[in-house]
């Protein structure tokens, strides 16, 4: 089980937190807290696996206090304004659930923490990809995109040869850091950072344009509306 607590001026967000993790099986609250300066000074004694997180509150914002937590805590950001999302991207959340979320998509956000928690990110920023007979080292900075084709995937890396592999998409959204990659479709992972321009149901990297699956355009539309008012 994973251990965690909550921030939240709101004592009914709490207690939604609350019912979520019982719901889910995999975590356990161990405290929610409606001050935040008390919630700071229990991660910063007990610091928790997972730390669901208020934005705006009064006397000290979640993004003021994420910056004083330990940084192998897991943090979400919970939050009814969306004008923070880019904040949270840049802050290196695990993941940004928007008031009101539901319970599938509170169950979205604990399988990115589950991979966070449980080790699974890589110590460095490498991925070893098997393809050609060799294992190729591939540095994830350098990942342009990711594209799913049926049994195979091609790596678009930047300065170097497109790999194609046999591997799933489903692969890379569990071996690569979910607060720096998105996946937008379901033949596409794209890079945050590597974001230059959102349009509706497109996103631009550069000069590559790229369709948005409608199963996914509710992170992206957060993005969206941030950038559009963070320029």
């Amino acid at each position: 089980m994973i251990k965690a607590i909550a921030i939240d001026d709101e004592p009914l967000a709490l207690q939604v937190i609350d019912a979520f993790c019982k719901k889910s099986g995999m975590v356990t609250l161990q405290k929610g807290f409606t001050t935040p300066k008390e919630g700071l000074q229990f991660c910063l004694q007990s610091p928790p696996e997972l730390l669901f997180l208020d934005i705006h509150m009064p006397d000290l914002s979640g993004l003021e206090l994420i910056k004083n937590i330990p940084s192998k805590v897991a943090v979400v950001f919970t939050t009814a304004f969306d004008r923070y999302a880019l904040d949270g991207y840049n802050l290196n959340a695990i993941d940004y659930l928007l008031k009101p979320f539901s319970y599938d998509r509170f169950m979205q956000s604990l399988q990115k923490v589950k991979v966070y928690v449980g080790g699974v990110m890589l110590p460095d920023p490498f991925l070893f990809i098997r393809a050609d007979y060799s294992q190729i080292k591939v540095n994830i900075n350098d990942i342009e995109y990711i594209e799913g084709l049926d049994d195979y995937v091609k790596i678009h890396i930047q300065g170097a040869k497109t790999i194609v592999a046999r591997y799933t998409l489903k692969y890379f959204t569990e071996h690569l850091p979910p607060e720096r990659f998105l996946r937008i479709h379901r033949s596409y992972i794209i890079p945050v950072k590597r974001i230059t321009q959102i349009k509706t149901k497109t996103v631009f990297l550069g000069a590559v344009e790229l369709p948005v699956g409608s199963s996914y355009e509710s992170q992206l539309n957060i993005l969206k509306r941030a950038i559009q008012l963070n320029p």
